[in-house]
C-alpha cells in the first residue's frame, strides 16, 4: 500500500532561496515515487512524499533526517514540542 509523509517547515526569510534550491536539487530515495513542495504562506512550506510502501519510507528515514540536518539552520522553531518541523505520515487512502 502506498504511503505518504508530509512535513511543515517555517523558513527563516534570509534563507528562503537557499531552502528552495536545496529542495530542487534533492534526489528521491529508494521506494519514493514523488516529492512535492507546497508554499502555504510567505515563508511556510509543506513537503509531501509519496512512497511505494511504509517500509520504504521507514528505511529512508536516516536519509531524510540527514537531509533535514543540511537545512536545519535555515528553519525557524515551530514550537518547543515540535522543533523545526511538523511531520505526519500515513497510508494513502484516496487519490483522484
Amino acid at each position: 500500500m502506498s504511503h505518504m509523509n508530509i512535513v511543515k517547515f517555517h523558513v527563516k526569510p534570509e534563507f528562503r532561496e537557499d531552502f528552495l534550491k536545496t529542495f530542487e536539487e534533492a534526489n528521491l530515495n529508494d521506494g519514493q515515487i514523488s516529492a512535492k513542495l507546497v508554499q502555504i504562506d510567505d515563508n511556510k512550506f509543506c513537503s509531501m512524499g509519496l512512497w511505494d510502501s511504509k517500509d520504504s519510507m521507514d528505511k529512508a528515514m536516516p536519509d531524510m533526517i540527514g537531509f533535514l540536518d543540511t537545512i536545519r539552520h535555515m528553519l525557524e522553531e515551530i514550537s518547543e514540542e515540535l522543533g523545526v518541523t511538523d511531520p505526519a505520515s500515513g497510508p494513502l487512502i484516496m487519490e483522484h
